[in-house]
C-alpha cells in the first residue's frame, strides 16, 4: 500500500503516541488516538466505547465533534436498537459501515435519522478491539456526506494500528491494576498480621534503634519492647532483628 508523505508522517505519529507509556489511562489513550485518526483518515467525528458484557451495554464514552446530549440518547435508547454496531463488532477488524449495510438502507433507519444524522455522521468506519473474549475498546470514525465513503486504504491503515492500540490499552490497564495488586499483596502478607504497635516497633528496629531507644520513643518499658519483638518474630517467622529488613514493606 502506497502512503503519501503526509500519511506516513501521520501514521508515525499514531504509533509514537501508542508506544508512549504515560500515566494516562485507557480513556486518555482512546481520546488522543481519536484526535490523531481524524487527521490521518480525513474524518469529521470520532467516538469510542468499551463493551461491558456483564451489563450488556457500551460504556466509558469518549467522543470528538459529537453533541453530548445526542450521545446520551445513544446510551439510553439507540444502542439497544442499533442495526450495525454488533455486526461490526463481530468482525473484529476494521470494517466500513457500508460493508455490513448498504448506505441507502441505513439512511431509512431511525438509528440514522434520529441519532447519526443529528451530528452529521454519514459514512462510518469501525474497529472493535478484543483481548481474547474481553473487549478492550472500539474506534468509531465517521465522515460527513460530502467527503465520501472510506475506502480500502483507510481500512488497511486502521488494521495496521490495531495491534499497537490493543497493546497500549493492555499496558494502561496493567498500570491501573498494579497499585491495587500491591495493596492486596501487602494486606495478605505477614506484615498485615502485626498490630499497629508491633509495626511501630518493627519500623524502629529497621531504623537501627536499640531496645532502649524504642522504649523511650514509645514511652514504654524495655521489657514491653522485648515482648513486642518476640511477637513480631513469631508472626513473621524470623529469629533475629537483621531479618526484619527483608520482610517489611517500604514506606
Amino acid at each position: 500500500m502506497y502512503l503519501s508523505a503526509s500519511e506516513q508522517q501521520a501514521l508515525r505519529g499514531v504509533f509514537t503516541l501508542l508506544a508512549r507509556d504515560e500515566e494516562g489511562g485507557e480513556r486518555e489513550i482512546r481520546e488522543r488516538l481519536g484526535h490523531a485518526l481524524l487527521g490521518l483518515l480525513r474524518a469529521d467525528q470520532f467516538a469510542s466505547f468499551v463493551w461491558d458484557a456483564e451489563r450488556g451495554g457500551f460504556g466509558s464514552r469518549v467522543a470528538i465533534n459529537m453533541a453530548p446530549a445526542n450521545l446520551d440518547t445513544y446510551a439510553q435508547w439507540h444502542q439497544h436498537h442499533d442495526p450495525i454496531t454488533f455486526v461490526l463488532q463481530s468482525r473484529r477488524r476494521a470494517t466500513r459501515v457500508t460493508e455490513v449495510m448498504p448506505q441507502r438502507e441505513l439512511m431509512r433507519t431511525p438509528f440514522f435519522n434520529d441519532f447519526l444524522a443529528r451530528d452529521g455522521l454519514h459514512w462510518g468506519l469501525n474497529l472493535h478491539t478484543f483481548d481474547g473474549e474481553r473487549a478492550l475498546g472500539d474506534l468509531r470514525i465517521w465522515r460527513r456526506k460530502e467527503r465520501g465513503d472510506f475506502g480500502t486504504r483507510e481500512t488497511l491503515m486502521l488494521d495496521l494500528i490495531e495491534p499497537a492500540f490493543a497493546g497500549a490499552l493492555l499496558r494502561a490497564r496493567q498500570r491501573a491494576q498494579a497499585p491495587r495488586a500491591a495493596a492486596q499483596d501487602i494486606a495478605a502478607s505477614p506484615w498485615a498480621s502485626l498490630s499497629a504497635r508491633e509495626q511501630q516497633v518493627a519500623r524502629a528496629v529497621r531504623e537501627g534503634l536499640t531496645d532502649k531507644d524504642i522504649a523511650r520513643r514509645m514511652a514504654v518499658g524495655v521489657p514491653t519492647v522485648r515482648t513486642y519483638l518476640r511477637r513480631i518474630f513469631d508472626k513473621l517467622g524470623i529469629e533475629r532483628r537483621s531479618a526484619l529488613a527483608g520482610v517489611l514493606p517500604r514506606d
